[in-house]
């Protein structure tokens, strides 16, 4: 065991985006990704969205891992552990959701289990924890999408009350937000807004697409630092 001195340089960045579909999720994360790292070569997104990321391929010659059913946690390590092996700097997650709800994942699987179901949960936590550990512990930055459920609102737009998308509870498990450094809640108009930030960076609603120019600045004006 050894003492050192903390120095925040030597962190890395475990971020999640939050927001219902069409709310820029995806897009958002290349661009805050380009922001850390400044080369696209060092940015892998594990695609579990049918592909959609290739729809941003004009953003830059980012890399793709594409992730299909069923979404268990063992395949999301097995993904994180391809892109560190290949070197990649961010590792964007794209979905996370389907780890806990899609098919194959968490909620699927305590499901399908026999017996009690209480009990079921001792067998089927340590999986999703190991996922969770996977993120925290991973020597490449995290970015990682969260889908929320949809609803709608009446608001009032000159006089007249107009339905609007918004998006509500995240579709993981609940307190996943305490793992992460930074969470950001995106809306339909494409604002973000931070519901947890230890970096100090994000403190009012702005434009998803400016967190890429926010992210590239520091005290010292260097790229890649996130304080």
């Amino acid at each position: 065991m050894q003492l050192q001195k903390a120095q925040r340089r030597q962190a890395v960045i475990k971020l999640a985006l939050q927001g219902p579909s069409g709310s820029g999720k995806t897009y958002s994360s290349l661009l805050l990704a380009n922001g850390l790292v400044g080369n696209w070569d060092q940015i892998a997104v594990i695609d579990t969205e049918n592909n959609s990321s290739h729809l941003y391929s004009h953003l830059g010659s980012f890399n793709v891992l594409s992730l299909t059913e069923p979404f268990t946690p063992e395949r999301y390590i097995e993904a994180i552990e391809t892109c560190e092996k290949a070197g990649m700097k961010v590792i964007i997650i794209d979905s996370i959701s389907q780890e806990w709800e899609g098919n194959g994942g968490i909620i699927e699987t305590h499901g399908n289990m026999a017996g009690n179901s209480f009990t079921n949960w001792n067998k089927v936590t340590p999986r999703h924890n190991a996922f969770v550990q996977k993120m925290l512990q991973s020597p490449a930055h995290i970015i990682a999408t969260i889908r929320s459920k949809q609803d709608y609102v009446l608001t009032d737009k000159n006089g007249k009350m107009v339905p609007e998308k918004v998006g509500l509870k995240g579709v993981t498990r609940d307190g996943m937000d305490y793992e992460f450094t930074l969470v950001l809640d995106l809306d339909i108009k494409h604002q973000a807004i931070s519901s947890k930030d230890r970096t100090g960076l994000f403190v009012n609603p702005m434009p998803s697409w400016y967190l890429n120019l926010l992210v590239t600045r520091s005290k010292s004006g260097a790229r890649g630092k996130i304080w």
